[in-house]
């Protein structure tokens, strides 16, 4: 039996989470035991708390109510309270997922107590290391002791860094392991597309059933923090709404909600608030988001995972970022970078509304990468 401790504390890191947990449920429950400690970088109702009911994840065993907060304050306060857990729960393998300051507060404990760190999504680069998230990942990689990395260019992008393909086992932080293992969000739109189908409403709530809607979503700092990106961007939804007469959803992540009336020009907010095409909603349940993309015709984002739910359901996205960690899905012309640029944004719009046929590969692995993983770390237990 091994015993390992997951982190999570962003929605992402929840849902990635309850793959792994799932398979630990169903295959492993002898071998593998899991303590899971939640950051509480993510505190919402919606963004939190229900993810663990819907989705079937354990309770977390720890919650360091650390909230939000400036980088630095938020992520040395995490960094005390993962250590305190480790030294009584030791470990033999702590697992991160992606990208966040929870993600970076667990490397930097682990690695200090030298306590072997299983990184998932390894080996992602959007090459902008303006991004705190492209520190974080970069940071994670090179103190973890198993990669795995969703896809070929993550392996690619690790192989340039410097890691090498061919280590042998034993493994540690100087002979890393680099692994190919597939995308556990994968895994999960699989699993959870048939329950959404079940349990979500959110379509006929919406009033949006047998309707097209277009799906975005804003939650990047760069994006909502500074008015001039955040205009160009509700500038480009209203007019799409406008010129395509097309509903447009827009669950509303604390930060953007937070900050709409305050970066928008006051004509720009009077538009948005009174177009009845724009949905401003609250954050939505996994079930939700996964019923509003599969039904969507088109995905416009700042979101990593949600570029590539997009993807895994067969829809194409429009990439409110300069650049994209999941190249692949650009590559097949399935998604187009835009940033926040208002004209890229709507030639984008009426490309992938017009005759544009982009297409779809299974890129992603078979379903099953939380099994891979687990047997990996079952495998490579010093």
């Amino acid at each position: 039996m091994i015993k390992i401790l997951t982190i999570i504390g962003a929605r992402p890191q929840i849902i990635k989470a309850a793959a792994l947990s799932r398979a630990i449920r169903e295959s492993f429950s002898d071998e593998i035991h899991e303590v899971l400690l939640h950051t509480g970088q993510h505190y919402d109702q919606n963004m939190s708390e229900v993810f663990f009911e819907q989705l079937g994840i354990p309770q977390p065993d720890y919650n360091l109510n650390v909230g939000s907060g400036a980088h630095g304050k938020q992520t040395a306060t995490m960094i005390t309270g993962i250590e305190e857990v480790l030294l009584k729960e030791q470990p033999d393998f702590l697992v991160l997922y992606g990208d966040t300051n929870s993600t970076l507060a667990g490397a930097i404990a682990a690695s200090k107590l030298h306590i072997p760190i299983v990184h998932i999504e390894a080996g992602l680069r959007s090459f902008n290391k303006s991004m705190p998230e492209e520190i974080n990942r970069i940071m994670c990689d090179h103190a973890s002791t198993l990669l795995f990395s969703p896809t070929l260019t993550g392996i690619h992008n690790l192989e340039s860094e410097g890691f090498r393909m061919d280590n042998a086992s034993p493994f540690t932080i100087d002979n890393p392991g680099v692994f190919h293992s597939g995308d556990v969000m994968y895994d999960n739109s699989l699993f959870f597309a048939t329950l959404s189908d079940e349990q979500s409403k959110i379509i006929d709530e919406l009033g949006l059933n047998g309707k097209a809607f277009i799906l975005a979503t804003i939650h990047r700092d760069n994006n909502t923090d500074q008015p001039e990106r955040l205009n160009g961007i509700f500038e480009a939804l209203y007019q799409i709404s406008i010129l395509k007469d097309i509903d447009i959803v827009l669950p509303l992540h604390p930060r953007t909600a937070k900050l709409l009336k305050q970066n928008l020009e006051p004509g720009l907010y009077a538009n948005i608030k009174n177009n009845s095409k724009i949905h401003l909603i609250a954050p939505v349940s996994f079930l939700d988001m996964i019923a509003l993309e599969k039904n969507a015709v088109l995905v416009m984002t700042d979101s990593g995972g949600v570029q590539k739910e997009a993807f895994y359901f067969g829809k194409p996205c429009i990439i409110m970022r300069p650049e994209t960690e999941w190249v692949e899905i650009v590559e097949h012309g399935a998604g187009m970078i835009c940033d926040a640029d208002t004209e890229r944004i709507l030639e984008a719009v009426m490309h992938f509304m017009g005759e544009a046929q982009p297409s779809f590969p299974k890129i992603f692995g078979d379903g099953k990468a939380a099994w891979f993983i687990c047997e990996q770390m079952l495998k490579n237990k010093n």
